[in-house]
């Protein structure tokens, strides 16, 4: 059984090994946290010569772990394995990419809508599952939901300035989303 988190990654170091496209895919969202990715690789290519992105266009040491809050290998497996037993002295966790026997952590598929983000998960096992489910939410998640985290974000603040306690929270946040749809 895995437990799931969401982790804020702005201003931290994560370290991206591997210079494919596999890694590339990766950067994006590792960009998009804010994180302060640092690439090494022997081969690095073009896609992930960006902005802000430290290059190192060697092997993989374990020294590269040091100060490091976040590890993404997506290398070949010989090096995703010796990513993993450098990382596990450390306590860091590793997304080792389509590689469930080198991962500590996986990432699954990633729903992104305004500030609302569902992932799934499959353990390693099927990531093209995962992928179909992502799309399958994808397309079922409402289109205006910008409208309903700003009725959830005046609904909490009332709520807290209230005491309204927490069991009674969701049955009056779903009242108050389908109050979006009556017809006037």
């Amino acid at each position: 059984m895995l437990y799931p988190v969401f982790l804020k990654l702005a201003g931290k170091r994560v370290l991206l090994v591997g210079g494919g496209t596999v890694a590339a895919a990766k950067l994006a969202g590792l960009l998009a946290a804010k994180a302060a990715v640092t690439v090494v690789a022997p081969e690095i290519n073009p896609a992930l010569e960006k902005p802000g992105v430290t290059l190192h266009r060697r092997q993989f040491e374990a020294a590269d772990l040091d100060g490091v809050w976040w590890v993404v290998a997506a290398a070949p497996p010989d090096v995703n394995r010796a990513v993993q037993a450098a990382a596990e002295p450390r306590g860091l966790f590793v997304n080792a990419v389509d590689d469930p026997a080198h991962a500590t952590a996986y990432l699954g598929g990633i729903v992104r809508r305004d500030d609302v983000t569902i992932a799934i998960s499959t353990g390693g096992r099927a990531p093209a599952l995962a992928g179909l489910l992502r799309e399958g939410l994808d397309a079922w998640l409402p289109q205006d939901i910008d409208r309903w985290m700003e009725t959830a974000d005046r609904a909490r603040a009332f709520w807290k300035e209230a005491g309204v306690p927490m069991e009674r929270r969701r049955p009056m946040l779903l009242e108050a989303l389908n109050s979006l749809y009556e017809k006037k």
